[in-house]
């Protein structure tokens, strides 16, 4: 409780210092608004109703694209991991898709899937796929090779070891990639309005830099930081029960 309140104290004193900074300093609104006028376009955009479509578009395209990208991520870590020769011919090739900027990507993505959510979607899923395949990966080259010899002496089959030693083993180390997933699926979902999306939160923070408000910026930027953290929070909650389950078991 002490840090928390630590914690929300700091956080007031910042703002109070950036309202005075603004009022005092003669800081012009365009360039950085004071927290008041911020929040007071924040307020309006809910009151109104205006904020509400274009963060549920914005929650939906992250949600498809975490798990589309998770869930090939995982397919393709296990993969690797099982298959040795599969790991030496591919592992180059992924590693080198990834380097390649997403953002350069999204007018190749336009024209292949349109305007619209499937082209923000993809672009999510690519960004999520690299984390969880490579932890999980990771996790499952690193079991204990005792255990292994034990599950190969006890006649347990490839399967088996897979399913009741390998991936329980290397859980935790899946579930923090999962939860670096998390925070890249809001950066890939709003990179992908950037580029071509007609609705979200990324777009409409373009649409107010196309009028220069900066104080609806300002309110966007708070509203996808509290949604990413929302979604951080409910994989740090996931991953809480998991685990538990996982000692227990």
């Amino acid at each position: 409780m002490t840090v928390r309140l630590a914690s929300a104290l700091l956080l007031l004193a910042l703002l109070a210092g950036w309202e005075a900074w603004c009022r005092l300093g003669g800081v012009p609104a365009l360039i950085v608004p004071a927290p008041s006028s911020v929040f007071v376009t924040l307020w309006s955009e809910i009151a109104t109703g205006r904020l509400a479509p274009h963060l549920r578009i914005t929650a939906t395209e992250m949600t498809l694209g975490l798990a589309l990208g998770c869930v090939v991520g995982l397919g393709v870590g296990i993969l690797l991991a099982e298959a040795a020769f599969l790991r030496r011919l591919l592992h180059p090739y992924i590693v080198a898709s990834q380097v390649v900027p997403k953002l350069a990507l999204g007018p190749l993505f336009i024209i292949w899937f349109g305007f619209g959510m499937a082209p923000t979607v993809v672009i999510t899923a690519l960004i999520c796929f690299f984390p969880l395949m490579e932890n999980t990966l990771t996790g499952l080259s690193q079991v204990d090779p005792a255990r292994r010899e034990l599950f190969r002496m006890l006649g347990a089959s490839r399967l088996q070891t897979l399913l009741r030693l390998k991936l329980p083993s290397a859980l935790p180390v899946i579930l923090a990639g999962f939860r670096v997933a998390v925070v890249l699926a809001l950066v890939g979902a709003v990179v992908g309005e950037f580029i071509g999306g007609r609705a979200g939160l990324g777009a409409s923070i373009i649409a107010a830099q196309s009028v220069m408000d900066s104080s609806l910026m300002f309110a966007l930027f708070i509203v996808i930081t509290l949604l990413g953290m929302a979604f951080y929070q409910a994989a740090l909650l996931a991953e809480r029960l998991l685990l538990r389950h996982h000692l227990k078991g």
